[in-house]
Order: C-alpha cells, then structure tokens, then sequence
C-alpha cells in the first residue's frame, strides 16, 4: 500500500497528486450516488476508471481516502468562506458572511456535501464510535472562537463563553445541512440568513 510508504519529506509527483485527487473525486460521487455502505473500493475504482490496485497503491484503505475527502472538503469550503470574510468591515457582518459562505459552497458542491453527510452517518471506528465525531470539530470551534473573540475585542460583541457560542453555531449549521438534505427544496440561503441574524442578535452587545 503506497500511501503508508511516503517516506517522510518526500514529495508526491505531479502525477501522483493527480490521481489521488481522481479518486477522491470519484469516492464523492461514488458516495453521493450510492450511499457511504455501497461505496466499495472496487465500486470507487471503476467510477473512476482505474483498477482497485491503483487506489491501495495511493491510499491504505479505505478510512485514509474518506480521511483525504473530508480534509479536502473542509479546505475548499475555508478557502472559500475566508475571502468572504476579509471582504466586511466588522465583525457581525463577518459573522453572517461565515454561514452564508458555508451555505453558498454548499450550493455550488451539492455532491461534496451529499458525500460529506453520508461519511459523518455511516463511518465507524472499530469500536463503533463514529469516526468523524465531536472530537474531530477542533479545528472548527477554534476558527469560530478567533472570530468571536475579535467581535469581543473590537466592542461589537458582549462577553460570553466562545467555546460554548463555536459549539451552538456549528451545531446549528449542521443541523441546516441535515434539514436541507432532507428538504432539498428548502431555501438554503434565506436558512442561512436568518442563522446569522440569529447569531448576531445572540453576541452583540447590549
């Protein structure tokens, strides 16, 4: 299995990123059509069009290509989201480009978001926890946490526990992802906007 033999500091090929990135692209919409359960290697392999033996050669299994999907996702929602955000002029309104920027990416990658939310139902570690839980949300409490704390600094919010606001602002976005994937006609933006009028409301200060 290649991706296990990456000795440390070597570099991928051109190439090599390349496929890698073929496969993961095919995983999403393997998943997205079929289901996380139904997305076999094998079934990924031929959306994409390679043998199954090229997937083990650049990945170790198949938790290391969801772990690639879903690192991949949420970098291209942030690269999305973060110019939005420089683009306001204070914090509130930086919080309400947060989660209409979320939303947005979610309407412009329908499958991403598709695969995204079959992986956070139905993978499982070994011991049958789920394997993209509470614990892998780190890195988007911290983010939220910076932006809070500099509403706080610049006046525009009240004091308040940032980590417990992270917490119910990303619980409240995904739980605007689960009702739009069941309600696939709901007004995602319209959602959004409200969301972070809510948000605002919750943190300014009085």
């Amino acid at each position: 299995m290649r991706s296990e033999n990456n000795p440390a500091g070597q570099k991928r090929s051109f190439i090599e990123e390349a496929r890698r990135a073929q496969i993961v692209a095919a995983a999403i919409d393997t998943i997205a059509e079929v289901g996380y359960p139904n997305a076999s290697l094998a079934r990924i392999a031929e959306e994409a069009g390679v043998s199954k033996g090229v997937i083990s050669y650049h990945f170790a299994g198949k938790d290391e290509l969801m772990d690639q999907l879903v690192t991949g996702v949420y970098t291209e929602i942030a690269e999305s989201v973060v110019p939005r955000l420089l683009a306001q002029d204070n914090a509130a309104d930086m919080l309400r480009a947060h989660v209409r920027g979320v939303a947005a990416y979610a309407l412009e990658h329908r499958s991403r978001m598709a695969a995204l939310a079959q992986i956070f139902i139905h993978a499982l570690r070994p011991d049958g926890s789920p394997r993209y839980g509470a614990g892998e949300s780190e890195p988007l409490y911290e983010s939220l946490e910076g932006l809070y704390r500099e509403g706080q600094r610049s006046g525009e919010f009240r004091d308040f526990d940032v980590r417990a606001m992270a917490v119910t602002q990303q619980s409240a976005t995904d739980g605007m992802f689960e009702y739009w994937r069941v309600h696939p006609d709901h007004d995602l933006m319209a959602h959004a906007a409200e969301l972070g009028e809510q948000l605002v409301r919750a943190t300014r200060a009085d």
